[in-house]
Formats: structure tokens, C-alpha cells, sequence
């Protein structure tokens, strides 16, 4: 192998391995959700924020605010489709700060569920009681269109 054929494979393996080199393929979505900061089981603060995207094995959120890694923290998101087309749902997921970056926050998920949230009447009931609008959500035939295959 010769000198110049040295540098040239030096010079291309950063750029081979500068890239994504994360395991699970991830989703851009924005998706409203309402954090829980938690330190040794104890609730520290609360917030809302949005999902910017996700994978089976993390979250990249927006908190309004700067979280410090290393904590636990249980986001709850708001699922854009409902169960039998009558239950709206969310994702629960627990998991720990790994990454903050100004408002921020990835989570490497340590566990996660779908929960029903009641019914779409009650909750349009709920929120024209509070003067609020509320949310419109998906058939999963919309929503799935929209994700990029695997």
C-alpha cells in the first residue's frame, strides 16, 4: 500500500463514521406531550413540550425549558389516532435524560405503553367546558400513509 493510498483511506473513515449511527430508525413528528422530571422517585417538576422526533429506543423532545441529563423522566404523548375510531390514546414512557441541548432533551427509553385517555366526546365535552379547543386526531389510514417505510 502506498503513502498516498494511506492518507486518502485515513481522510474518508471519519466521513464514514460522522453520520447517524444510531440503531433504530427514527420518525420526524411533532406530537404534544406533558413531561415529569423525576429524581429518586420523587416528582421534581412538571412541563409540556412537543415530540420533534422518535424511534423505538428514544425520544428527541422539546421542554420549553433546559432539562438536566441523567434524570428520569415520564413523558406522556398525545397518539394522533384513536382506538376503534372512539378512544383517544397516549404513549406513557418512562426513560432517562441522556443528551440536553438549549430546550432539547433526548430520552433513551427504558419502558413505554399505550393508555386511553377517555372518550372523544367527553373530552370535547371537557375542553368547550374549559374553553379550549380540541384536538383532532388521525384515522390510522391518514396517519400511516404518512410514515416513511422501512
Amino acid at each position: 500500500m502506498s503513502r498516498t493510498t494511506v492518507l486518502e483511506a485515513s481522510q474518508i473513515e471519519p466521513d464514514a463514521i460522522a453520520g447517524d449511527r444510531r440503531r433504530d430508525r427514527r420518525y420526524d413528528i411533532q406530537l404534544e406531550l406533558r413531561w415529569k422530571l423525576i429524581r429518586r422517585r420523587r416528582l421534581i417538576e412538571t412541563g409540556s413540550g412537543y415530540t420533534m422526533d422518535l424511534s423505538s429506543g428514544g425520544i428527541l423532545f422539546d421542554a420549553g425549558r433546559q432539562l438536566p441529563a441523567g434524570l428520569n423522566v415520564e413523558l406522556a404523548i398525545s397518539w394522533p389516532v384513536m382506538l376503534h375510531n372512539s378512544a383517544p390514546l397516549q404513549l406513557i414512557v418512562s426513560g432517562r435524560i441522556v443528551r440536553s441541548n438549549g430546550t432539547r432533551a433526548g430520552v433513551r427509553m427504558v419502558q413505554h405503553e399505550f393508555r386511553t385517555i377517555g372518550s372523544a366526546s367527553e373530552l370535547r365535552l371537557n375542553a368547550a367546558a374549559a374553553g379550549k379547543s380540541t384536538l383532532t386526531f388521525l384515522q390510522p389510514r391518514d396517519y400511516l400513509g404518512k410514515l416513511p417505510v422501512r
